[in-house]
């Protein structure tokens, strides 16, 4: 798939073997893409319901993901026939599995009496007879293996021309192969880590089977990237771009730096919603450590304006994105004026931003059944009316192969490992109404949970960690005094890809340390919680 503004012709699945992932609506649909770019394989997920005409490229293979439905159902959706057509390797996991065997026979996928959910040992059945391609998926996986099984469907039949390749005690068809086609199926997930040995056989899979070519690293990327955002620029044309602080807008205005110079223009719109004291480190990092040119505004009383009396959080967040591309827009004519009869002189046509795949993922719900979970600023909050393009060249990595990137250009290690921060800002940390004594009070306990992190040794350990305002009034006793003041949540989460994410175990010894703190130092709280949610089913930030 192609960003927004950036050219097709140069889009990464026309530069890299791609494998692509059709999404049923799995939870662990993005794990997939996640393995196969561990094993610096390019993958894209596209939904399930892709019209394989309509396709960009042409994939070295197809992974149909799981998903929560039933191929009977009459509401089910189903893969394009035409994907059968491509002449490239097939391999259907758990729903895509029973997806292959309906699309050859209807009568094919049943109900199953027993439902298997958890851990199942896989036996091989034809593993070294004339099923070929079953040699190749399971090439150096032991039989007897553990799986993780996640289903309540099963196959009734085997489908015409495919053989048994596997089973286990409740799913006799828990692997099949066509005997001539490279058509696979497989009943459980090999993408989870509770599936010993998956990430050996999705690798069997992508470099054996399709024989794709492990050559998606950064280190290829950045000069592909570079090249691509060079061609769609051209040579006078000129970049405005959004930058927070954050590693993502960080490591985009940097990338751009290197490709077209003093063309780009980083730009900090002060909305009133940074973290403490950002101002001044984003024009240190970016002037001082990178040598990028940096404008500074401030529009916190416009911002702030329009967001009171808000509570909603979509509405919050589409506000904050609509004021942001209006800045930019007011900001970037006032720039080309400056530069008239400069070298730089010309229209900036280009807004840059730091979107990256989960940001795509989580926000677009066409990206298969699954249900569109917040929309993000730079994604799905933007007016129909912008003025200016987008370039997103981030848009298809994750979060770690931003940072492996980041190091790649130079980036110094304390801003490619610093925290995550939204583009909305402290307005989504906020529950409720957007106030300046609000933001005060969440902006003051925020410093103060990272600052204890930092001292503690942690911050490297935690990937993302803020403290929040929940918008409960709750009864405390300060000074002798009975009070009702605010409470503050403490949020600290492990993740590599942010797609999934485990709650930070904190020592006591830590936690009694914030606390105090934070009820001693931040007039208005006399209570604080910390959030001990996953994702799923949480989301990393709260709103």
């Amino acid at each position: 798939m192609a960003a927004n503004g950036i050219g097709e012709k140069e889009a990464p699945h026309k530069l890299f073997d791609t494998l692509l992932v059709l999404d049923f609506g799995s939870q662990y649909s993005h794990l997939i893409i996640r393995r196969l770019r561990d094993l610096n394989i390019y993958s894209e997920l596209l939904p399930c319901t892709q019209r394989i005409a309509d396709l960009a490229f042409r994939p070295k293979g197809v992974i149909l993901s799981g998903g929560p439905y039933s191929v009977y159902d009459s509401n089910a959706p189903h893969v394009d026939p035409a994907v059968f057509d491509l002449d490239v390797p097939i391999l259907g996991v758990c729903y895509g599995l029973q997806e292959i065997a309906w699309q050859h026979d209807q009568q094919n996928v049943l109900a199953g009496e027993k439902k298997e959910y958890g851990h199942a040992q896989l036996t091989f059945e034809q593993k070294g007879g004339s099923t070929s391609s079953a040699n190749a998926l399971f090439q150096d996986v032991p039989n007897g293996v553990d799986v993780w099984m996640s289903h309540g469907d099963k196959l009734s039949h085997l489908p015409e021309s495919f053989s048994t390749i596997a089973r286990t005690s409740n799913a006799p068809f828990a692997g099949i192969a066509h005997k001539s086609k490279p058509y696979y199926g497989i009943q459980f997930h090999p993408e989870v880590t509770h599936t010993s040995h998956g990430a050996k056989m999705l690798e069997n899979y992508a470099v054996r089977i399709c024989k794709a070519r492990q050559h998606w690293t950064m280190d290829e990327f950045v000069g592909t990237e570079i090249s691509r955002i060079r061609g769609l620029v051209g040579e006078k044309g000129q970049v405005i771009g959004a930058v927070s602080g954050g590693v993502d807008s960080t490591v985009a205005a940097k990338l751009m730096h290197e490709a077209i110079g003093d063309r780009f223009h980083a730009v900090l719109v002060n909305n009133g919603l940074l973290r403490h004291n950002e101002v001044e480190t984003v024009h240190q990092t970016l002037t001082s450590h990178l040598g990028i040119n940096l404008t500074v505004i401030d529009a916190t009383e416009r911002f702030l304006a329009d967001l009171k009396g808000v509570s909603d959080p979509e509405k919050k967040r589409k506000i904050i994105g609509r004021n942001f591309i209006e800045v930019f827009q007011e900001t970037a004519k006032k720039i080309a004026k400056e530069a008239a009869g400069s070298p730089n002189a010309g229209d900036i046509d280009w807004l840059l931003q730091g979107t990256l795949y989960p940001d795509i993922i989580e926000s677009i719900a066409f990206r298969g059944p699954s249900q569109t979970i917040k929309t993000h600023h730079n994604v799905g909050g933007l007016p129909a009316a912008m003025h200016l393009k987008l370039i997103e060249p981030l848009r298809e990595l994750f979060k770690d192969e931003v940072r492996v990137l980041g190091t790649k250009l130079g980036i110094p290690e304390e801003l490619v490992w610093r925290h995550p921060f939204p583009g909305p800002g402290i307005a989504i940390r906020i529950l409720g109404e957007v106030t300046p004594s609000q933001i005060e009070i969440a902006r003051h306990a925020d410093r103060i949970f990272i600052e204890e992190i930092i001292a503690a040794g942690l911050y490297r350990e935690i990937s993302q960690a803020y403290a929040a305002l929940i918008n409960v009034k709750v009864v405390g006793v300060m000074g002798d005094k009975r009070v009702h003041e605010q409470a503050i949540a403490l949020r600290a989460v492990e993740t590599t890809d942010f797609m999934t994410a485990e709650w930070y175990y904190f020592e006591r010894a830590f936690l009694k340390k914030v606390s105090s703190r934070i009820v001693n130092e931040v007039s208005g709280v006399c209570r604080v919680f910390q959030d001990i949610t996953s994702k799923p089913p949480g989301t990393i930030e709260m709103e």
